[in-house]
């Protein structure tokens, strides 16, 4: 049995009254996520290892705290934005190979934030500690354009991969 704590940034309020379009600012995402991190290891369920990530923004928020020097067992990504839509002269990379850690990118083929060769590129020079697995005809989402299973479908690969991953380093 493996502990999950799931949270959401502070501008992700679910209430119809507090939802915003605009994130929150990088530091604050960081410092929330940083607390969550610590209560993770310091709580009332201490845990022995931590493995942290998320979807989209979150995976990447979880990158550059890691890189910061939040240490952590771990780190998956499912959607990474490496880079904005259309800009894939601006990369959101250079943290990452500061990251000792094992890391696992889940991305769709069909990702307008990573496009696949440059993302390729990026786990490849990651080295070792960095693996991907794509998922095929995929989005930012994980949706195909297969309005029937799609969905579902490739839900269910990204949590198999990541599930694997866990068992292969644990």
């Amino acid at each position: 049995m493996v502990p999950v704590d799931r949270c959401t940034h502070p501008s992700y309020d679910t209430s119809m009254e507090a939802r915003r379009r605009v994130p929150d600012r990088r530091e604050i995402l960081e410092e929330s996520y940083r607390a969550i991190v610590e209560q993770a290891k310091n709580g009332n369920h201490k845990q022995d290892r931590v493995f942290i990530g998320g979807k989209s923004m979150g995976g990447r928020i979880a990158s550059q705290i890691a890189a910061n020097g939040v240490d952590v067992n771990g780190l998956f990504f499912l959607g990474y934005p490496l880079h904005p839509i259309g800009k894939t002269d601006r990369l959101r990379d250079e943290h990452l190979y500061k990251i000792e850690k094992p890391m696992l990118f889940v991305s769709g083929t069909r990702d307008s934030f990573a496009r696949r060769d440059l993302l390729d590129k990026v786990v490849s020079k990651i080295g070792s500690n960095a693996q991907i697995h794509w998922i095929e005809n995929g989005d930012h989402s994980f949706k195909t354009p297969d309005a029937k299973t799609g969905s579902i479908d490739t839900l269910q690969e990204a949590l198999a991969s990541l599930i694997d991953w866990f068992q292969m380093i644990a």
